[in-house]
């Protein structure tokens, strides 16, 4: 997996400064653990953004022990690890969010990697006590032979409603910013959710992915298909993107899809069975010969994976065991890792129902 920044232990100044500052305001900043002055460097990175968000010094506190027990458990234990850094927000609060994903030998107990003193060559033992005591919430997943993503967030005030849905994205390798995006919204009782990928990669795929954004926000509380077809025109003066919109419909347990162009969607399903969402060719914002939504049978127990093709389609969750159960974060971290391409922006969209 690529990393969008690696600062150095102090930050630089000029262009390579407003990346950072950047990245931490719109998706976070990812990180390679993998040595101890890296793992400094995101714990300083970690308060800096407690800082800015307003977040007490004793929240702080706690934030500064989970960082630097899940990064220095990268550095001495993981192989291949990376971290992500960003803001999360609910109504009035704002916190910070940890994603710490390796592919190492991974666990086959997890449970018992937990308690303070327990360490297995090769694993991450050491410290997951303290981030489970010091964190607000925290997730974590392992599987032997493919490895552990570890989820936590720090808030200040106690733990808030948990999210539906949660995504992850990541640039191509050498660019400061991804051309994909992602974007969770509930509108007049709607649960809807974006994928979107710019055409390209850089700033100005940057640019059009994150109009989508802002112009899937700002729509009113339609269905998906009249979603898109508002970002269709909203992307008129960008270079365009792929997106797809889904909506979540609990009372009638009905998955709504709409997309356009080379956005994959998939109901994961319980009982282990998966159903492809379609998705018509075209440009939102230039080209589009038909928009068109599309119902599903929605289980309560479903999983909506939704993903750019910066990933490919042939990771299989069931070779995960339980991984379905756990939260919308660690599952998409999963996915990212193992189906995540380096040639490509990437982003992954990961939805319960509601």
């Amino acid at each position: 997996m690529a990393s969008q920044s690696e600062p150095s232990a102090e930050l630089p100044s000029g262009g390579r400064r407003r990346d950072i500052e950047e990245g931490l305001l719109d998706g976070g900043l990812w990180f390679r653990v993998e040595a101890a002055t890296t793992a400094a460097a995101v714990r300083r990175t970690a308060e800096r953004l407690a800082t800015e968000l307003g977040i007490a010094d004793k929240d702080i506190a706690d934030l500064s022990i989970v960082v630097a027990e899940a990064a220095g458990n990268l550095v001495k234990h993981a192989e291949g690890g990376v971290m992500l850094v960003r803001a999360v927000r609910a109504r009035t609060r704002a916190g910070v969010e940890l994603i710490a994903i390796d592919s190492g030998p991974g666990m086959s107990d997890v449970l018992r990697a937990v308690g303070d003193g327990h360490s297995t060559a090769g694993t991450l033992g050491i410290g997951l006590g303290a981030i489970l005591r010091q964190a607000s919430w925290s997730d974590m997943h392992s599987v032997p032979g493919k490895g552990t993503v570890l989820a936590a967030q720090v808030w200040p005030g106690g733990e808030p409603e948990r999210s539906w849905a949660a995504g992850l994205t990541r640039p191509l390798t050498g660019e400061p910013v991804s051309g994909d995006s992602y974007a969770i919204r509930e509108a007049g009782g709607r649960h809807q959710v974006l994928v979107c990928d710019g055409l390209g990669h850089g700033r100005l795929a940057h640019a059009a992915a994150q109009e989508a954004v802002h112009a899937f926000h700002a729509a009113a509380a339609i269905p998906p298909a009249a979603v898109v077809e508002a970002l269709h025109r909203a992307l008129s003066h960008t270079r365009g993107a792929a997106l797809a919109v889904a909506e979540l419909d609990v009372e009638r347990s009905v998955l709504r899809y709409c997309g356009l162009g080379n956005i994959s969607g998939t109901l994961l399903a319980g009982d282990g069975t998966r159903k492809g969402l379609v998705s018509l060719p075209g440009i939102a914002g230039h080209q589009k010969r038909q928009i068109r939504e599309y119902d599903y049978p929605l289980d309560r127990d479903a999983v909506l994976l939704m993903h750019s093709d910066g990933l490919v389609d042939r990771w299989n969750p069931y070779d995960y065991p339980g991984l379905l159960m756990h939260s919308p974060q660690v599952i998409a971290a999963t996915v990212l890792r193992d189906a995540g391409v380096r040639r490509d922006d990437a982003s992954v969209l990961v939805a319960r129902v509601p």
